[in-house]
């Protein structure tokens, strides 16, 4: 996980002083243009230690079952752990001496969760095709009962290879057996065009009726003599895998070519049957043996091929499964295959124009990829045949994430704020670019409060967007009631700084204030956290000073003043009064004495002063009054 300390000065509305910490509120959003994304594509591997697996089926539900060639099952529990006991134990009865042969496929039933059937697709001692049905064991979900088989289907095979293998149900509920062309090389006997012959075929049955199976009614060469009632399509040479769309119900088969080519076939689920693929006239696009052979418009062809030579040949494809899964979106839609020499994979999709389109995504030679899979949620899984290993296909472009923690200015304009940004699965190095224009880079950005998108792209392309939501809120300032010349504020707050027509009063630093002077006073406060909040102003009329000096008037100017202050005073009362100039601290610069007897105006030389604001003090017998004045 990669961490980004961004460090985010904050000038905006006031933040709530509680909030220590905000998880991001965020969503993420794939920075996808159209359905197909950006995808990195890769496998992550789930377990391993097995024998030559073969197939990889779910029961519906959350478990994963592995039939091993030699006529082992094996179960992968919930919690991703192999089971030491085996679902199912047949191999005295598989013959699985040759490369093709063994046990090969396992169906589940769609009602197993109520009749425990599956059925499996194995080559016998003789080395016969035969398919069969089991039942699990009453009394433990994970273990099946050996003796419960009921052999449904044999079908002879003249050579060792070529078995097909593969079985699954349709979303019809019918069976469905991908059968070889019985082996050998280039069908010599032409099983896969012969109609009475099972092999080179797609076999459709119904294992609900019957015995020990039924024929369903709209197979499409039902009461042909020409050909099997079984036949749902013809004309493959070794459709080692093939699979159902989960949500389209559309066939993809994986048919396994001669030397040249192999190819991908497409079956849509409207489709009422009786395809012929070709196979042995035509090997992919191309014509292979057209001796006996109809018009090619006769026959089916495939969506892809791909040729087995070049700098990166193959030599034998193994049929995927169309990505239906909810974790790596980019991949949804898309059929995914591979080769089992070349450890070469692919996505085939149809792009808007209907025309498919085949993408390499993927290249590792040496893990002979056997077959795939899918869980009950429909994520996808493939087998390495010669490692033993299941691994879980993934996209490291959705793996790739990004969360953060916001972390809120500690006091209003603190300019402290910070989003921990961390990133995951990533590779880096990274690009960033903030929703908000005013945001220049991912390390030196300010945010007031909102809403703010970051989208970063690391070293491989990969695009995700993250966004964060800033709160913002108030801390509440002290109010100050004025009771005449009487003044207080808000109690609980650490510390008071008094002020009066917005300066601060020397000293005055108690909740409390008695106001001297006529004006506009508010207090300056600050939270236990030392957050300064300042209160609205309150005017205050500070009546009686004049008439306790016995004073009827008094006039400054100018004020401000630069040099000099004229000071009036007018009484009708004859005596000494004392002035002092006083800075806000409280320190007397400038004092003197006025005789006044009527009216007296005097000049008071305040030179020398530094500019800025001070209090004139007028007293005589213990009684003051005192105004604000100037210096420019």
């Amino acid at each position: 996980m990669t961490n980004f300390r961004a460090i985010r000065p904050y000038f905006g509305p006031q933040m709530i002083k509680e909030m220590k910490k905000w998880t991001l509120l965020a969503a993420l959003i794939c920075a996808a243009t159209s359905t197909f994304a950006q995808v990195d594509f890769d496998l992550q591997l789930v377990a391993s230690g097995f024998t030559r697996p073969v197939d990889i089926v779910n029961a519906g539900d959350g478990r994963l079952f592995i039939v091993e060639q030699r006529g082992i099952i094996k179960l992968i529990n919930e919690g991703g752990q192999v089971l030491s006991t085996p679902f199912l134990n047949i191999d005295p009865r598989v013959n699985s001496g040759a490369n093709e042969r063994g046990l090969l496929g396992l169906a589940f039933h769609p009602n197993y969760a109520t009749n425990g059937y599956f059925y499996v697709n194995y080559t016998n001692n003789s080395g016969h095709t035969t398919v069969s049905r089991f039942s699990v064991s009453a009394a433990n979900p994970d273990v099946a009962n050996p003796d419960s088989e009921t052999i449904l289907l044999t079908i002879n095979q003249p050579y060792s290879n070529h078995n097909g293998g593969d079985l699954d149900f349709g979303p019809d509920g019918y069976l469905y057996i991908g059968t070889g062309d019985g082996g050998s090389g280039g069908d010599p006997q032409n099983y896969s065009q012969n109609r009475q012959s099972l092999l080179g075929k797609m076999l459709r049955i119904d294992v609900n009726n019957g015995d020990p199976y039924g024929i369903p009614a709209d197979n499409p060469f039902v009461n042909e003599t020409e050909t099997r009632d079984e036949v749902w399509a013809l004309g493959l040479r070794n459709p080692w895998r093939f699979s159902f769309d989960r949500l389209t119900g559309d066939m993809w088969i994986g048919d396994v070519g001669q030397n040249a080519w192999e190819e991908i076939d497409f079956q849509p689920a409207a489709s009422t049957g009786g395809e012929n693929y070709g196979w042995r006239c035509y090997e992919g696009f191309n014509s292979y043996n057209t001796n006996g052979c109809n018009s090619a418009d006769t026959y089916v062809r495939p969506v892809h091929a791909y040729a087995n030579s070049g700098s990166n040949p193959g030599c034998s494809v193994t049929g995927g499964y169309v990505y239906r899964g909810e974790d790596f979106p980019a991949l949804q839609g898309l059929y995914i295959y591979a080769d089992y020499c070349s450890g070469r994979i692919w996505t085939i999709r149809r792009n808007d124009q209907g025309d498919w389109v085949n993408e390499q995504v993927y290249l590792n030679g040496s893990n002979e990829y056997s077959s795939f899979g899918e869980n009950n949620l429909g994520e996808l899984f493939v087998a390495s045949l010669s490692l033993g290993r299941i691994y879980r296909i993934v996209d490291r472009c959705a793996l790739f994430t990004i969360d953060g923690v916001v972390t809120p200015e500690t006091c209003p304009g603190a300019l402290n704020g910070i989003i921990d940004l961390n990133l995951s699965a990533g590779q880096g190095p990274y690009t960033f670019s903030w929703s908000n224009e005013v945001l220049a880079d991912s390390l030196n950005v300010y945010l007031t409060e909102g809403t703010y998108s970051v989208t970063v792209t690391d070293a491989r392309g990969c695009v995700q967007e993250r966004s964060f939501m800033v709160p913002g809120t108030v801390i509440v300032p002290p109010v100050v009631t004025a009771v005449g010349s009487q003044l207080s504020a808000t109690p609980d707050f650490g510390s008071y700084q008094w002020l009066f027509n917005g300066e601060p009063i020397t000293g005055a630093n108690e909740p409390t204030y008695t106001a001297a002077l006529s004006g506009t006073y508010s207090v300056q406060a600050s939270t236990a956290d030392g957050c300064l909040t300042t209160s609205e102003a309150v005017v205050v009329e500070v009546t009686g000073a004049l008439e306790a000096l016995l004073l009827q008037d008094i006039k400054v100017s100018p004020n401000p003043f630069r040099e000099a202050l004229q000071l009036t005073l007018s009484t009708d009362q004859a005596g000494d009064y004392q002035w002092q100039l006083n800075s806000l601290e409280g320190q007397v610069v400038r004092s003197g004495n006025i005789n006044l007897n009527g009216t007296a105006t005097t000049q008071l030389d305040l030179g020398g002063l530094p500019a800025g604001p001070y209090l004139l003090r007028i007293s005589r017998n213990g009684k003051e009054f005192s105004l604000r004045v100037q210096k420019q």
